[in-house]
């Protein structure tokens, strides 16, 4: 199977990304990675778990749009490229709203839409956002079975132990199922993944320790009896090239999450004609060997 490349488009200016994505499109890029964040708080009660020092690598100034009101506005101005969450923060989050906002996202862009879902990691965002920290792994997983039951279709009704509700019907339903793409690098986020995901997405990583995550996804999905298609979504941090690209595709990984200008000088905050340079470059070296 041909590797998928997704380009990452966290931290750049909200004014930048329907021009990107339509660069992207043209391009021959399979999707577009949405960040999420839902607002920054001036003091967390958590360490940030994806940095060496737990330390929050954007500030109170960096945008963040809302990664599903994004995927509507460049959905609009496109027509093949895909748009995923990489990732929502589930717990904040209450799943029948959520249901309705994905739903409506999927049908504008035409089905072009997979919801990557995380726990979320710093307490403030749940209990400012109305949504207690606690069990929020278990949360989780029952919001993630109320998303899937609504949006399927139909008439449905819920009583779990974190959420319930009686009969309803959200109109118009998706009219093909919305993947959901589950986050994060610990052992319960990974049976999380294996147990009911459609994929698994990283964070950043080095090659060798996503190696091993891989390996630990293929057994916990042979432990649940889980067969077919599953995404392996990477940010890898230390491998690039051809031959780096291929490393990652040997390894299992079906989808690279690739922030093209970085790897030729442009930052950030570089102006929108330098990151489609880096687009179309990365496209030329890259996407059109392996995809």
């Amino acid at each position: 199977m041909a590797m998928k490349f997704t380009v990452g488009i966290a931290l750049s200016p909200p004014e930048q990304m329907v021009e990107l994505a339509r660069e992207a499109e043209e391009c021959g890029y399979s999707a577009i990675a949405l960040p999420d964040s839902i607002f920054y708080s001036e003091q967390v009660a958590a360490a940030y778990p994806y940095t060496p020092d737990g330390r929050r690598f954007w500030d109170q100034d960096t945008p963040w749009v809302d990664p599903l009101v994004a995927a509507a506005a460049m959905g609009a101005a496109t027509s093949r490229i895909r748009f995923y969450t990489q990732v929502l923060k589930l717990g904040p989050r209450n799943p029948v709203l959520l249901a309705r906002q994905v739903g409506s996202v999927a049908t504008l862009t035409g089905n072009r839409f997979g919801l990557g879902v995380g726990l979320g990691w710093t307490p403030e965002e749940f209990e400012w956002c109305g949504a207690p920290f606690a069990h929020r792994g278990a949360r989780a997983d029952e919001a993630i079975e109320v998303l899937r039951l609504i949006l399927g279709g139909g008439m449905v009704d819920y009583n779990g132990h974190h959420f319930a509700f009686g009969k309803l019907r959200m109109s118009p339903a998706p009219t093909a199922p919305v993947p959901i793409y589950v986050g994060g690098h610990t052992e319960a986020a990974l049976r999380r993944a294996a147990r009911t995901g459609d994929g698994w997405s990283s964070a950043m990583m080095r090659f060798k320790e996503l190696q091993a995550t891989i390996q630990r996804l293929r057994e916990l999905r042979e432990e649940y009896g889980r067969t077919g298609d599953f995404e392996i979504q990477a940010v890898c941090v230390d491998r690039f090239g051809l031959d780096g690209y291929r490393q990652q595709a040997e390894a299992g990984v079906t989808d690279a999450i690739v922030v093209p200008w970085l790897l030729y000088g442009a930052g950030f905050d570089a102006d929108v004609q330098s990151k489609k340079d880096g687009l179309r470059r990365f496209a030329d070296e890259i996407v059109s060997q392996l995809a």
